[in-house]
């Protein structure tokens, strides 16, 4: 089986993280939700990987909104697990210090750890929010593309903080047609 062309949606059975299906595509990678060992990058080439082609069913009957469903229900079902972002090492155990302009009052010291890690569930719940606008039946695609914005600027917002993170491709971003301007 050629597993380089596969797309998003499609079952697949792991013989040692069981049945999953791929959420995401990178290069020489699937993101594959498995139902037992959560998300996982898999390599493409990964000879334990196995197309799940199920039985009596036409082309007809699998629609694309049937796979829209499939994949919102893995999607839910999974929805409290997020993915692991490490802290830049620069800031492990390292503490902010919010000091107010009126010297009598308490600075507060916050550990920077917590403050990445309502970062990352900040954009964790935009992510998800993002994919609840996508899916929405009653929005109207020009309803979707305008509150589209409205996230993309809240990531734009939050490029402040790629200061904390560890890796580049997990940064924020924002709009990117601006970026040269």
């Amino acid at each position: 089986m050629d597993q380089t062309i596969l797309g998003i949606g499609t079952r697949l059975q792991h013989t040692q993280h069981g049945p999953g299906v791929i959420v995401g595509i990178k290069y020489a990678t699937y993101i594959i939700s498995f139902i037992n060992a959560g998300i996982k990058e898999i390599d493409k080439t990964d000879d334990k990987l196995d197309e799940i082609i199920p039985e009596n069913v036409t082309v007809e009957v699998e629609t694309h909104s049937e796979v829209e469903k499939s994949l919102l229900k893995i999607l839910r079902l999974w929805g409290g697990i997020t993915e692991n972002v490490p802290l830049g090492d620069k800031w492990i155990k390292g503490m902010m210090l919010l000091q107010p302009a009126d010297k009598s009052l308490k600075p507060k010291e916050i550990p920077v750890e917590d403050f990445f890690h309502k970062i990352v569930m900040l954009r964790d719940r935009l992510r998800v929010l993002e994919q609840n606008i996508n899916s929405n039946k009653t929005l109207t695609d020009e309803e979707k593309v305008n509150i589209q914005q409205y996230i993309t600027r809240c990531y734009g917002s939050l490029t402040t903080f790629n200061v904390f993170f560890k890796n580049k491709e997990q940064f924020f971003v924002g709009d990117k047609s601006n970026r040269d301007e």
